[in-house]
C-alpha cells in the first residue's frame, strides 16, 4: 500500500508539474527529482487551501436554529433591502428597509439604536420608579420616586404657574426687561448675579465657563479651570448672525418667553435683541469645536494674583471665592488654568461696552430658558416650538418619560442602584470584560505592526494600551445601602415643589464637584462609575480609561444566546471605538498617566498627521443627501478615526474568537455567511432615521457624523471588509484610495 501511494504521489506529482509548466513532452527523471520538493510544497499548499474553503464551505453550510438566532435573523431581515448592491451602497443594503418603514413618532427627532434600547430602558425605569414608595425604603430610593411624582403633578405645577421662577428672579433684583422702569442697575452687577445664581442652583457659566477639573499635566490633582461661556444656542448657529432661520427663532422665542412673564411686547422686542446681539459677541469672541482640538493650547497656566494684573476688569480671588464652597475657599497664590486666552483678553472690552441692562437681561433669560420644562404647559409648549426650528420635533415626549429622564439625570446614582439591581446580568460583564481583552489585544497587534511609528513611540503607545482601564457595568457599591445614603445625606426632595427641588439637586452636585479641589483623584472611584441607567460608552483621556455602562449592555448593542459575531460586531465595535479613542488626534496628546504630554517622537508625530489628514479630507468630501451638506472633517475626525479603528479591532478579534472556538453557524433565512453577518450586524447598529431638521443640526453642531457615515466611511476603507463581500475595487465601498490611522 505505502508503494502504491509512493508511485501515486510520483504521478500526481509529474502531471501537476506538467500543468503547471505547460511542459511538452513531460519532464525527464533528472528533472522530476530536481523539481519535486517545489512541486510538492506546492501541491501540498493548494491542498491546505482547499481544506480551509472546504472547512469554511462545510461550518458556513451549519445554521443555528436557537429562539436567539431566530429572532436575530428576523430582525436583521427586517431592517434589510437586499435589492440594494452591498458593494455600491451597504448602509441602505443593511437599513434600506429600516430608513422605508420606520416612523419617527411626533415627539421624537429621531430612531436609532440607542433610542429604541433606551425606549426599552425607559419602561424598566418606570416599573421602578412608579412601584409605591415604601417605609422601609432608604431615603435615596424615596427621592427618586419623590421628585418623579413631583414632575408628574402638573395640577399642582399649574397652580403654582409662573410664582416659582418669579420668585428667583426676585433674588436677582427681577428681570429688567419684566420689571421696565422700575428696575435699578444700581443694586446688581453680573459678578453678583452669578453669585446668586450659583445660590440658588443654576449654571455659572453663562459669561465664564467654571469649573474644578482634572489637571492636564498632573492627572493626580485637580485645578480649577475658566473657558470661554457656555451658550444658549449653539456657537456654529451664533456666529451665522441674526438673518438666520435659527438664531430667528431664538430671538422669536426670547421675546415671547419674556412677554410671558409680563414684559410689553416692544420692550421685548427692543431688549431681548440686544440680550442676544451680546450672546452673538461673546460667540465671535469664541473658538468654535473644530478649533478646540489641540489640548496643549489650552493649557495656560497662571496664578490668582497674575490674573487680576492680566485682566483686571474682575476681582478673580472674590469671584473664585463667591463661586466655591464655603469648606474650600481660594488664595491669590492658587494656580488656575485658562482654556482660552483671546476669550478673557477680549472679554473685558465687551462687558465694558455693553450695558449692565442688557447682560442682566441676558442672564435672566439664561435661567428663564433652564427652568421652562419645569414650569407650565403654556411655557413648555413655546419651548417645543423653538425645538422644532431646530430639531423638528412636532410634539412633546409623554410626560412619564419625561419624568423618568428627568429624574435619570438628577438621581443618577440612586436610580442606577435601583436599576442594576434588578435588570443587570452578571453574566454580561464577565462576557464584555473577555471581549474587551480580546479588542485589546488585537490594537496592540496593530501598533505592533504600524510601519511609521518609531520605536520609542511604539513601546510607549503599547504601554499605554496596555494600562487602560476597563470598567464594564456597576461598581459594587451601588448594591451598598449605606454607601447611598451616605452620599445623599445632605440631598432633600419636595413632591410639591419641582424646580426647587431640581435645583436644590444641582447645588448639591456643583458643590461635590467644587469641594473635590483638594482631593487627590481617585480614578476608580465609584460615584464616577454610577451612572449606570444610560445607553452610552465612554473613554477619558485623563484617566486612560474606557467604561460600558450597564443600560448598552442589552439589545442590539449585547445579547447574551445569539452568535457572537453580532456581539463583536455591536458592542465589540464600540469597545473598539472608546479604545482607539486613546490614539486619536486628542486622545494620543495624553499618556499612559492620563498626562498632558508629547510623548511622540517628531517623524511618527508628522506620519500620524498626515494620516488623520486622510480622514479629515475623505469625510469632507462626504455630503449627506437630504440636507445637501458636506460633513466637517476637522470636527468629526476624533469620533472618525475611533469608528475606523473600532470595527476593524472588533472584527480582527472575532477571527481571532473563531480560530480559538471555531466557526459559528449562520442565521436561518439569510443566505450570507458569518463574516457577512458580522458587516451587516454592525451597518444595523447605526440604522437610523431622522428629521431634516435633525440631520441639520447634526451635521452643524456635533462631534459626530451622521449614522449614515459611519457604516460607509469606516467599511469602504477596510480591506478586510471588501474581500468578504467581493467588492471589485474602485466600486463604492471598495474605493483605490484609503484612509487609514490604526
Amino acid at each position: 500500500m505505502a508503494k502504491f501511494l509512493s508511485k501515486f504521489l510520483l504521478l500526481l506529482c509529474m502531471l501537476v508539474f506538467c500543468s503547471i509548466t505547460n511542459a511538452l513532452p513531460p519532464p525527464s527523471p533528472e528533472e522530476i527529482r530536481e523539481e519535486l520538493p517545489k512541486v510538492i510544497a506546492k501541491v501540498a499548499e493548494k491542498a491546505e487551501t482547499i481544506k480551509n474553503k472546504l472547512h469554511v464551505c462545510i461550518e458556513n453550510a451549519k445554521v443555528c436554529v436557537t429562539p436567539g438566532c431566530i429572532h436575530a435573523a428576523s430582525d436583521i431581515l427586517k431592517k434589510m433591502d437586499q435589492t440594494v448592491d452591498p458593494c455600491d451602497d451597504f448602509y441602505k443594503f443593511s437599513c434600506g428597509q429600516f430608513l422605508e418603514n420606520t416612523k419617527i413618532p411626533d415627539e421624537k427627532i429621531f430612531v436609532n439604536t440607542f433610542s429604541i434600547v433606551g425606549d426599552d430602558l425607559q419602561e424598566k425605569l418606570k416599573s421602578i420608579i412608579t412601584a409605591p414608595i415604601e417605609d422601609n425604603e432608604i431615603e435615596p430610593f424615596k427621592m427618586v420616586k419623590k421628585l418623579y411624582l413631583a414632575c408628574m403633578n402638573e395640577t399642582f405645577i399649574e397652580k403654582r404657574a409662573l410664582q416659582p421662577l418669579i420668585d428667583l428672579h426676585n433674588k436677582l433684583n427681577g428681570w429688567p426687561v419684566v420689571k421696565g422702569e422700575d428696575w435699578d442697575d444700581s443694586k446688581r452687577t453680573w459678578q453678583n448675579a452669578v453669585k446668586i445664581l450659583r445660590e440658588l442652583g443654576y449654571s455659572t457659566d453663562f459669561i465664564i465657563d467654571f469649573s474644578v477639573s482634572t489637571d492636564l499635566k498632573n492627572s493626580t490633582r485637580r485645578i480649577i479651570d475658566i473657558d470661554q461661556t457656555d451658550f444658549g444656542l449653539n456657537i456654529e448657529y451664533l456666529l451665522k448672525g441674526l438673518n438666520d432661520s435659527v438664531v430667528e427663532a431664538y430671538l422669536n422665542y426670547m421675546i415671547d418667553v419674556a412677554v410671558m412673564f409680563g414684559a410689553d411686547k416692544k420692550r421685548a422686542e427692543k431688549e431681548m435683541k440686544e440680550a442676544l446681539e451680546f450672546e452673538i459677541e461673546l460667540a465671535k469672541i469664541s473658538l468654535t469645536n473644530d478649533k478646540r482640538r489641540d489640548a496643549e493650547a489650552f493649557y495656560n497656566p497662571i496664578t490668582i494674583k497674575d490674573l487680576k494684573v492680566k485682566h483686571p476688569y474682575v476681582d478673580w480671588l472674590e469671584y473664585f471665592n463667591n463661586l466655591m464652597p464655603e469648606s474650600t475657599k481660594v488664595t491669590e497664590d492658587e494656580v488656575i488654568l485658562i482654556s482660552v486666552p483671546s476669550f478673557f483678553n477680549q472679554l473685558g472690552e465687551l462687558l465694558e461696552k455693553t450695558p449692565k441692562r442688557t447682560i442682566a437681561n441676558y442672564l435672566n433669560w439664561r435661567m428663564t430658558e433652564y427652568s421652562a420644562k419645569y414650569l407650565t404647559a403654556a411655557l413648555r409648549k413655546r419651548q417645543l416650538q423653538y425645538n422644532a426650528a431646530i430639531s423638528g420635533q412636532e410634539e412633546q415626549e409623554p410626560r412619564w418619560k419625561e419624568c423618568i429622564d428627568l429624574t435619570s439625570t438628577s438621581l443618577p446614582t440612586a436610580l442606577s442602584a435601583l436599576y442594576v439591581r434588578q435588570y443587570f446580568k452578571h453574566d454580561s460583564k464577565v462576557n464584555a470584560l473577555k471581549m474587551v481583552e480580546a479588542i485589546k489585544n488585537e490594537f496592540v497587534k496593530i501598533l505592533q505592526k504600524v510601519p511609521w511609528m518609531s520605536e520609542k513611540t511604539r513601546d510607549l503607545a503599547l504601554e499605554k494600551v496596555k494600562a487602560m482601564l476597563t470598567l464594564i457595568g456597576h461598581p459594587d457599591e451601588l448594591e451598598d445601602d449605606n454607601k447611598l445614603k451616605e452620599f445623599y445625606k445632605t440631598v432633600s426632595v419636595d413632591d410639591e415643589k419641582y424646580l426647587e427641588s431640581v435645583l436644590s439637586i444641582n447645588r448639591f452636585d456643583t458643590d461635590r464637584e467644587f469641594k473635590k479641589l483638594r482631593e487627590k483623584v481617585n480614578k476608580t472611584d465609584w460615584i464616577n462609575l454610577s451612572k449606570q441607567a444610560q445607553v452610552n460608552a465612554f473613554y477619558s483621556s485623563v484617566e486612560n480609561s474606557i467604561k460600558f455602562p450597564a443600560g448598552i449592555m442589552q439589545g442590539q448593542f449585547y445579547t447574551l444566546g445569539r452568535p457572537e459575531y453580532m456581539n463583536y460586531a455591536a458592542i465589540g465595535s464600540i469597545i473598539g471605538h472608546e479604545i482607539t479613542h486613546g490614539f486619536d488626534d486628542r486622545g494620543r496628546q495624553f499618556d499612559t498617566d492620563g498626562n498632558l504630554i508629547d510623548w511622540w517622537e517628531e517623524e511618527t508625530k508628522q506620519a500620524y498627521l498626515e494620516k488623520a489628514n486622510c480622514i479629515i479630507e475623505q469625510y469632507a468630501n462626504f455630503t449627506e443627501p437630504v440636507t445637501g451638506l458636506n460633513l466637517n472633517g476637522i470636527k468629526t475626525q476624533g469620533e472618525n478615526i475611533a469608528d475606523n479603528g473600532g470595527i476593524k479591532e472588533a472584527y480582527l478579534a472575532y477571527q481571532n474568537y473563531v480560530k480559538e472556538n471555531g466557526p459559528e453557524g449562520k442565521l436561518p433565512g439569510l443566505d450570507y455567511n458569518t463574516d457577512q453577518l458580522f458587516f451587516i450586524s454592525y451597518a444595523q447598529t447605526w440604522c437610523s432615521a431622522y428629521r431634516p431638521a435633525t440631520l441639520k443640526a447634526i451635521i452643524i453642531a456635533v462631534n459626530h457624523a451622521p449614522s449614515r457615515f459611519r457604516v460607509l466611511g469606516p467599511l469602504s476603507n477596510l480591506e478586510e471588509f471588501s474581500k468578504v463581500f467581493n467588492c471589485p475595487l474602485g466600486t463604492t465601498m471598495n474605493p483605490v484610495d484609503k484612509c487609514e490611522v490604526w
